[in-house]
């Protein structure tokens, strides 16, 4: 069955299929319904959809670069404006020399790649749209409020603390678990490095950041595997919409298929993948916690015509139990140049908002912000 819309190109004809065969999944629609067209319910307003342009014509940019080498020497000054401004200007930063061998690396995207080419009943095990599930497949961005749905499926995956998750995570395929665990291990080291260096930049003091990083070394880790399967029309969908992340820091790493795209100065711009680095990004809790001084970023992915894509995204904040507010050190209410920004917040505010509403942009964080 078909429905007509209206788009860019006038009258358009839209494949429609049933809520039940949506739900499985883009992978599973991709395999067993045999489309040629995006169906209707993956089809975004004119307004949101992405502008599609040859490489040559994407607009470019060179993320600041963190070296983790330098980051770690004596001489830390140049790094830590560096990042300082990074935080502040971008909101996004590339790592590179951060110590997790290539074999790591490539290990945790091929064995993601191979779960989600399992057959659906194996993968169907995780199914669940509860956003509280320590293991959740699923489809989209919020499947439960989503009014469009997005070019994506993923698998979430809780790591911390690993002795009581891990007999939860998938078995399947061969591997799968010892990789991921190799991997979660190696990123939740390079968050701790990443961290420490920021509280440093932002200048919250010594004791406000010791406390800081114990509530970061027992705090939550998130690893998100999304898979974006080929689309036969790019120009109508998304892979994830427009959003900023909630947690601290997101270390993304990214295949060879380019997706990424960040929102500066006014423009999307493509964030080019570089082989064996991760693209990192600021959170709400961090823009919380900085009291507006560094920024979450906008950020979204866009589908391709001709190959699947892959990422893992590893997010990282306190516990899923702990509040967080603006750091002491950089809030006077004396000083209207630094006065308080937002209210305290928790993860549980997130998952309340999420089961309420359908996340735009940067609303989740607009909610917690504190009238004048």
């Amino acid at each position: 069955m078909e429905k007509i819309i209206e788009g860019e190109r006038g009258v358009e004809e839209a494949m429609e299929v049933d809520d039940s065969t949506v739900m499985k999944g883009v992978r599973h629609l991709c395999e067993n319904v045999g489309i040629t067209r995006v169906p209707s319910k993956y089809i975004f307003p004119v307004s949101d959809r992405p502008q599609i342009m040859s490489s040559a014509q994407k607009p470019k940019i060179k993320l600041p670069v963190i070296d983790i080498g330098e980051l770690l020497s004596e001489d830390r000054t140049r790094v830590l404006e560096t990042l300082d401004q990074a935080c502040k200007e971008y909101g996004f930063f590339q790592v590179v020399n951060h110590g997790i061998d290539g074999v790591v690396i490539q290990r945790m995207i091929d064995s993601g790649k191979q779960f989600f080419e399992l057959p659906f009943e194996e993968r169907s095990r995780y199914l669940t749209t509860d956003t509280s599930s320590p293991v959740r497949y699923g489809t989209s961005f919020s499947e439960i409020n989503d009014e469009v749905f997005c070019w994506r499926d993923f698998l979430k995956l809780t790591c911390h603390s690993l002795d009581t998750i891990l007999p939860l995570w998938p078995s399947a395929p061969i591997g799968f678990r010892d990789d991921a665990i190799l991997y979660s291990k190696k990123t939740r080291t390079l968050f701790l490095v990443l961290i420490a260096a920021v509280l440093e930049a932002l200048g919250v003091g010594a004791g406000n950041c010791e406390s800081s990083m114990k509530e970061f070394e027992e705090g939550s880790h998130l690893l998100v595997l999304n898979c974006y399967p080929a689309c036969p029309e790019p120009e109508l969908t998304l892979g994830m919409p427009s959003h900023s992340d909630y947690g601290f820091l997101t270390l993304v790493l990214q295949d060879e298929v380019e997706g990424l795209q960040v929102l500066h100065a006014g423009d999307w711009i493509t964030a080019d993948p570089v082989p064996g680095s991760f693209v990192v990004n600021v959170g709400d809790h961090l823009e919380i916690y900085s009291n507006g001084r560094y920024q979450s970023v906008l950020h979204r992915v866009v589908a391709n015509a001709s190959e699947s894509r892959m990422s893992v995204a590893s997010l990282h904040s306190v516990a899923f139990d702990s509040m967080v507010s603006p750091a002491a050190g950089l809030v006077d209410d004396g000083d209207a140049g630094k006065r308080r920004l937002y209210k305290d917040t928790g993860f549980a505010d997130f998952i309340a908002y999420l089961s309420t509403s359908v996340p735009k942009s940067k609303s989740f964080l607009e909610s917690r912000r504190l009238t004048m």
